[in-house]
Parts: C-alpha cells; sequence; structure tokens
C-alpha cells in the first residue's frame, strides 16, 4: 500500500491566541488544512520548551473526520515525562480541536485514508 506524506510545519513563535480554528469556507488544499490546524495549535505555557517538536501522523476520512487517532512519530522534548506528554497532548489537542475538516470536493476526492505528517515545533 502506497501512503504519500504532507510534511506541515507549525511554529508556534507565530501563533496568536486569538486564531480562530475553523475555517469559514471549504478547505481546498493540504496547506489550507495545515493552516487550519495552526489556529488550533496552543503550545504548552509555563515550560521552557525552546528547540522542542512533536511529529504526528493521521488520516481523514473524505467527510473530513479523524481516521483513528494521531500517532506520534518523532518527539524531542525538553523536560521530565510531565512536559513531553503535555507536549504531545497540545498537539494531538490541536487536530482534534479543528477535526471534523470541511474539505472541498476536489480535496475529499484524494484524501480518504492517505497518511499526513504534520510537525509541531517551538523555535
Amino acid at each position: 500500500m502506497k501512503f504519500s506524506r504532507m510534511h506541515i510545519l507549525i511554529s508556534g513563535a507565530i501563533l496568536a491566541s486569538s486564531t480562530v480554528c475553523a475555517a469559514a469556507d471549504q478547505l481546498k488544499t493540504m496547506d489550507e488544512v495545515g493552516k487550519a490546524i495552526q489556529g488550533c495549535w496552543v503550545a504548552p505555557a509555563g515550560m521552557d520548551m525552546e528547540g522542542s517538536f512533536v511529529t504526528l501522523s493521521f488520516s481523514f476520512r473524505r467527510d473530513g473526520t479523524l481516521f483513528g487517532q494521531p500517532r506520534t512519530t518523532a518527539i524531542h522534548v525538553k523536560g521530565d515525562d510531565q512536559a513531553r506528554k503535555a507536549f504531545i497532548d497540545a498537539a494531538v489537542g490541536a487536530i482534534e480541536r479543528c477535526a471534523p475538516f470541511d474539505f472541498a470536493p476536489t480535496l475529499a476526492a484524494g484524501i480518504g485514508g492517505r497518511v499526513f505528517t504534520i510537525q509541531f515545533t517551538l523555535p
């Protein structure tokens, strides 16, 4: 089975807390999906995590819902197990808060079951 991977880099430094999770229009590209997820990303507060990142893999159904749970594929978080868990939970939470997505028919037609990868980073 052949899977495509879409890498979307989300930087905690450029995110504003007032960003809205959901897009008003249908999402037509994976870039727009990345921006929607970016709007839901809230980095863990009160921890020195500069340089930390977590990479998640996940799939969508054509209707915009998640197919299963996001899976951690790579992680580098400064701190203890509690800091690591907080960072992973924040990244997974961003995807779950945004779902379900409103995909345009052209994007929905080719998205079902494909594996996508997204990396959440702090500078």
